[in-house]
């Protein structure tokens, strides 16, 4: 009898080893975003919310830049404040793509800077005492930056409020909830 067991339960394992060899071998259709083929080695990438653009790091004279892509046209888009100070790191876009914030070199110092397309503003996000930003994280309505920092040897999370900074970037489709009137 438990030679008989002994076999069934041999039978069971190869039965299920062919079962998820055979699952292993299936290969999934990817399905391209057009504009979605990028030919040089990019890294951490970041989608805006509405997925129209798409930030990512690249080499660029031999230093790490932040690179904006249109993924409707393809088309790389103008960073007017990210062009010197590299190297990049740790690109965040809000949800239409309005702010684009970024960690970057200023000298011997790492500094968070985020970039309004729209007005053509820089938002550099001063640190107090020997704060260094790590990474970071945009909410998408461009409200509240999440930072990561390096404190003496130690990592700290920091939520910094950009209320009084930034104007929101609203989703398609959203209102406002208060009536559209001038204040006095």
């Amino acid at each position: 009898m438990r030679r008989l067991n002994r076999r069934w339960q041999r039978w069971g394992e190869f039965a299920l080893f062919a079962a998820l060899l055979g699952l292993t071998a299936c290969t999934s259709r990817v399905q391209r975003v057009p504009g979605g083929e990028i030919e040089r080695p990019q890294q951490e990438p970041a989608l805006s919310g509405d997925g129209r653009l798409l930030a990512t790091v690249t080499e660029r004279r031999g230093r790490p830049t932040v690179q904006l892509r249109d993924l409707r046209s393809g088309a790389i888009l103008p960073l007017r404040h990210l062009s010197r100070h590299q190297p990049h790191s740790s690109p965040t876009l809000s949800w239409n793509g309005r702010y684009l914030a970024v960690i970057t070199q200023r000298g011997q110092r790492r500094l968070a800077l985020i970039e309004d397309r729209l007005t053509g503003r820089a938002h550099p996000i001063r640190l107090p005492g020997d704060r260094e930003p790590v990474r970071l994280s945009l909410s998408p309505d461009a409200r509240t930056l999440a930072l990561q920092v390096a404190v003496q040897g130690r990592w700290r999370l920091e939520l910094i409020d950009l209320g009084a900074i930034l104007e929101p970037d609203r989703s398609a489709g959203e209102r406002f909830s208060g009536p559209l009137q001038p204040t006095p």
